[in-house]
C-alpha cells in the first residue's frame, strides 16, 4: 500500500492513492509536497467545493503544463453534478490555461456511478456516495472496490489436492466466484458516516475535524468520540482519521489514548502540518 496524505481543517486536505494514481481533493501544497509524483496522477476525484480542498488544482495543472516532466498524460477531475463552485472554479483554471499540452477530462457525477479505474485482473472502480456535510454544498465521500475470487461454498471444505483436480479439469470458474471487496473509503468532510457505508472497507479516511465534543459549535464536522463509536463492530481494519484542527497542538494522539484498547483495528492521525504516509 502507498498512500500519502496532508491535512490541516480550514487550511488544505488532500490524499494520493499511488496503486491506482488517485488524488482525492487537492488543496494548497499538493504541488510543493507530491513534486514530481503529481506527473502520475491520472485521476482527480473532489469531494465538494470548500476553498480548502480544490484550492491546490490550479498550480497542479499548471504546474503538470510547463515544467519539464511527461506533460502528455491525461488527467481526469471529477466532481459532484450541480456543485457550481467547482464547476466555475474549474472553467477559470482551463481559461488561464488555454494552451494546455495534455488532455483534461471534466466529469460530474452522479451519486451511485461507477467509474472504473482498471480492467485487468484484479478489476477496480470508484463509486461516490452522498455525505452530510453543509445544506450550501453537495459533498461526497467515495468507495474503492476491488473485485475478487473466493471458493464456492460447496467446494470450501474440499482438500487441497481435489480443488486442484477440479480447477485443472473444469477451470478455475468452475470452484470460485467473483466478489466485491471495498478496500478504500474517504468520507470527505462530514458529520458523520453511515455505519453501512464504511461496514467491512479495509482502509477508512474518515476526517476528524474535532478530537473534543464540546468543541464543535455546528453539525457539520466529525468528533473523535463520534467516529469511534461508529467504527465498532464494522470489520474495517485501518482506520486513519484526517482534516484534525490545528487547536490541538504537536500530541493530537494524546486524545485517542483513552479509546484505543477498545478498538480491533489500527488506527492513525493525519496530524495537522505533517505529512502523513501509510
Amino acid at each position: 500500500m502507498n498512500i500519502i496524505a496532508y491535512s490541516k481543517a480550514l487550511y488544505t486536505t488532500w490524499i494520493y492513492y499511488s496503486p491506482e494514481r488517485i488524488l482525492f481533493d487537492s488543496g494548497e501544497s499538493v504541488s510543493t509536497l507530491l513534486n514530481n509524483k503529481i506527473y502520475a496522477i491520472k485521476h482527480i476525484f473532489l469531494t465538494h467545493g470548500h476553498v480548502d480542498h480544490i484550492s491546490g488544482l490550479w498550480s497542479l495543472i499548471n504546474t503538470r503544463n510547463n515544467a519539464m516532466g511527461d506533460r502528455e498524460k491525461t488527467l481526469n477531475i471529477y466532481y459532484p453534478k450541480g456543485n457550481k463552485g467547482i464547476k466555475e472554479y474549474l472553467e477559470f483554471i482551463k481559461k488561464m490555461n488555454s494552451d494546455l499540452k495534455f488532455k483534461l477530462g471534466i466529469f460530474p457525477l452522479e451519486e451511485g456511478e461507477k467509474i472504473i479505474l482498471r480492467e485487468k485482473s484484479p478489476k477496480k472502480y470508484i463509486v461516490p456516495f452522498r455525505v452530510t456535510h453543509t445544506y450550501s454544498e453537495k459533498s461526497f465521500g467515495y468507495h474503492i472496490f476491488e473485485v475478487r475470487k473466493k471458493l464456492k461454498r460447496e467446494f470450501q471444505e474440499f482438500e487441497q489436492s481435489k480443488l486442484a483436480e477440479l480447477a485443472k479439469k473444469y477451470g478455475g470458474d468452475y470452484i470460485s466466484e467473483n466478489f466485491e471487496k471495498k478496500i478504500l473509503t474517504v468520507s470527505g468532510d462530514t458529520y458523520l458516516l453511515k455505519k453501512e457505508d464504511i461496514k467491512d472497507t479495509e482502509i477508512l479516511f474518515h476526517e476528524c475535524t474535532f478530537l473534543k465534543k464540546e468543541d464543535r459549535k455546528y453539525k457539520n464536522h466529525a468528533v473523535l468520540e463520534d467516529v469511534l463509536e461508529l467504527v465498532k463492530d464494522t470489520n474495517v481494519k485501518k482506520l486513519i482519521l484526517y482534516h484534525i484542527s490545528g487547536r490541538y497542538g504537536r500530541r493530537p494522539e494524546k486524545y485517542l489514548e483513552e479509546y484505543v484498547n477498545n478498538l480491533n483495528m489500527e488506527i492513525y492521525l493525519v496530524k495537522p502540518e505533517k505529512i502523513f504516509r501509510l
